[in-house]
């Protein structure tokens, strides 16, 4: 006899409860895939047309909390979460992240195990962990089902997640050779960054973008080409005309009210790619995970509300075609160690105070090296960025505690005299800084000045960070849509691929 969807997923919340009260049980990767495909077959699932796959990249539990929180408190006031397109998803479950070097892994790795279904070491794409056999990823596999394919990313498109779902490198580094495997590729749509090695590593190889353009891609990256993009445009990779560190797209706290955003090549991502046949769509926030490693949290959480605002386009999609569509949302890994709670704040947290930060620090450090243009180490005085250090952050010294807009944005003595030392720092060349233990726990390689203001502000609002690299904790897996069902419970992040593969019936 089969089960209904609701009995079948009651029964299974039951049996894991059972099991939470007995103790924890390690299942190895890929050890429940037997059990994944009988389960898709018993509960004769329709294969979905249309597929979305999010990825927050350093994003887990807290920093989507975290952006509930800021959404909260700035719109309403009060102890109130404010909501986001995936928190209203039916579907929650749970996805460990090691990989095969690793229990701190990074994007190259988690995002292979996403796409392929293996564990392999860090650093490595589309490969086993033997590195020379090439697992086929969902993309290619769905591929020759006839599904489009798109993929887009607000980092450059051969950062080490987009890459992992078009190509295959044995070191993430290799960014020449990923951008002329998505000229090989024939997916149909990439969008967001541009390449960081265009001409190769010492930039003397024939340009990657004539290439791209020789295999037959429409290279777009004007405001106008991008909004007119359509179902006849053909194979496109659409670049986004703003770019700001490293080839990607500006943090969404830095751009302005007429910026192309994530959420804009979503939609025209579905244009593009939107036939009978089908297609796939991977969407990735990079920078959610560049901001976590700098313990920007005002970048962060605004960054995760800009993928939640894509997120949103697509359910729109999901709701004109509700027994098509599938969408997923998850995280690579979490990075920063970030945490809602700060040993000098007790039980309480500010997140309203957040909002006085209006820029990233990459922004802030440029406006920082102007400065240092203007002066010289011995002549410089931290008198002269607190103008700067109020309009953008808040921050206010103690002598001038009459101005600040919350009394709560008044520095300590205590972060005071952080802040000049790290202004003394911020002000020496980079060879003739501090390097010790101390300034690596302070500053962890970032503009010293600008990381202690975020880390000072964070804290204020009673945000916490361990790390200025990735962490080991779990990932969240959000669906919602035909086969959502499958998502729920506790798994392996290669189980991702497997569930896919099991519902869209691949070999």
């Amino acid at each position: 006899m089969k089960l209904s969807k609701k009995i079948f997923t009651a029964i299974l919340c039951t049996a894991l409860v059972g099991i939470t009260a007995v103790g924890t049980i390690a299942v190895p990767a890929r050890a429940n895939t037997t059990n994944i495909v009988q389960s898709a077959k018993e509960q004769t699932y329709k294969k979905p047309k249309y597929i979305f796959n999010f990825i927050g990249d350093g994003m887990s539990y807290v920093q989507v909390n975290s952006a509930q929180i800021y959404k909260g408190v700035t719109e309403k006031g009060g102890i109130n979460l404010g909501k986001l397109a995936v928190s209203q998803f039916p579907v929650c479950g749970s996805a460990t992240t090691q990989d095969s070097t690793s229990f701190a892994p990074d994007s190259a790795s988690t995002a292979t195990a996403i796409s392929s279904g293996v564990k392999t070491h860090s650093g490595v794409i589309g490969y086993n962990a033997d590195k020379q056999t090439k697992p086929e990823s969902i993309t290619e596999k769905l591929k020759k089902e006839g599904y489009k394919i798109g993929i887009v990313s607000s980092v450059s498109i051969d950062h080490a997640t987009p890459a992992a779902f078009y190509a295959h490198a044995v070191s993430r580094k290799d960014m020449y050779d990923i951008a002329l495997q998505l000229a090989d590729s024939n997916f149909d749509y990439f969008a967001g960054g541009s390449l960081v090695q265009p001409n190769g590593k010492n930039g003397d190889q024939k340009s990657a973008f004539e290439i791209i353009e020789e295999k037959g891609y429409n290279i777009v990256d004007t405001k106008e080409e991008i909004l007119s993009l359509n179902s006849e445009s053909g194979k496109v990779y659409a670049i986004n005309p703003e770019l700001q560190d490293s080839q990607a797209m500006s943090y969404d706290l830095d751009a302005s009210k007429d910026s192309i955003r994530l959420k804009d090549f979503v939609e025209k991502g579905i244009d593009v790619l939107d036939n009978e046949d089908g297609f796939f769509m991977m969407v990735e926030g990079g920078k959610i995970d560049w901001a976590g490693h700098a313990n920007d949290a005002r970048s962060n959480i605004q960054d995760v509300i800009a993928l939640d605002e894509a997120i949103g386009v697509a359910v729109d999609f999901a709701k004109k075609h509700p027994e098509e569509t599938l969408i997923i949302v998850t995280g690579d890994h979490e990075t920063g160690g970030m945490t809602i709670g700060y040993s000098t704040t007790g039980y309480n947290t500010a997140f309203n105070l957040l909002a006085n930060q209006d820029m990233s620090y990459v922004a802030f450090d440029e406006l920082l090296a102007e400065y240092k243009k203007g002066t010289t180490a011995d002549k410089a005085k931290i008198e002269d960025v607190l103008p700067l250090i109020k309009k953008h952050f808040g921050l206010v010294s103690p002598s001038n505690a009459a101005s600040a807009k919350d009394s709560a944005l008044v520095l300590t003595e205590y972060e005071y005299n952080k802040l000049k030392d790290a202004f003394a720092q911020t002000m020496k060349d980079s060879s003739e800084r501090t390097n010790n233990q101390e300034t690596g726990i302070l500053y962890g390689g970032y503009e010293p000045l600008t990381v202690t203001l975020t880390h000072i502000l964070n804290n204020k609002a009673g945000i916490g960070w361990t790390s200025y690299a990735h962490t080991g904790v779990p990932v969240p897996v959000y669906a919602m849509g035909e086969g959502a069902e499958l998502f729920s419970g506790a798994y392996d992040n290669t189980d991702i691929f497997n569930k896919l593969v099991a519902l869209c019936e691949l070999k």
